[in-house]
């Protein structure tokens, strides 16, 4: 997992409300344990038609979406059933932070495990995000802030163990691992 300390980049809008994780990636996709791949997968249904083409109305399609980084979901983004696959298929296009005004927490937790951080900001904030397409934002999850390029700020909490894994660049099991010897240790004392 790449370490994410600050991110600057161009968001894309995503304004539906309760977007469920079948949306984000659909069942048929799950199949696959690899996370590579998944990025032409994501939001499939809306993306593409019948035939496979591309659909040039859905906002990831349009030419001004291309690179972006940075998701503004609807409210109660990545709800439904707890699927792992939907942070990896944002991933694979290349997202690194999801800002809502609220996110589901099973997703919540599934993407923090995953690289991708998920943002809760004020309603106001976000409904300007969501009329602004484009708009380049600066991410700081080293000072938990989120900053247009006005300025305009904005704070926000990520969980301690969960941004340490994030700074470092480790997730759970690479963080265990880090700990071997002093658990070996532990292990090895006498028991009283």
């Amino acid at each position: 997992m790449d370490a994410f300390r600050v991110l600057t980049g161009r968001s894309v809008p995503l304004g539906l409300d309760d977007v469920d994780t079948d949306q984000i990636i659909p069942a048929r996709f799950l199949k696959g344990t690899t996370k590579s791949g998944l990025g032409e997968k994501l939001f499939s249904d809306w993306r593409y038609d019948a035939q496979g083409g591309r659909k040039a109305d859905f906002v990831l399609n349009r030419p001004e979406s291309q690179g972006a980084r940075v998701l503004v979901a609807g409210d109660n983004f990545g709800c439904g059933s707890s699927r792992e696959h939907a942070p990896w298929a944002l991933c694979d296009y290349g997202f690194r932070a999801v800002v809502s005004t609220s996110i589901a927490d099973i997703f919540r937790n599934n993407a923090l495990k995953n690289g991708l951080l998920p943002i809760v900001v004020e309603p106001a904030l976000h409904k300007r995000l969501l009329a602004e397409p484009g708009a380049e934002v600066t991410i700081s999850l080293e000072d938990q802030t989120l900053r247009l390029a006005d300025g305009t700020m904005a704070r926000f909490t990520v969980e301690p163990f969960a941004r340490y894994c994030l700074l470092n660049g480790v997730d759970e099991l690479a963080f265990l691992q880090a700990a071997d010897a002093d658990i070996a240790r532990f292990e090895a004392r006498p028991a009283y």
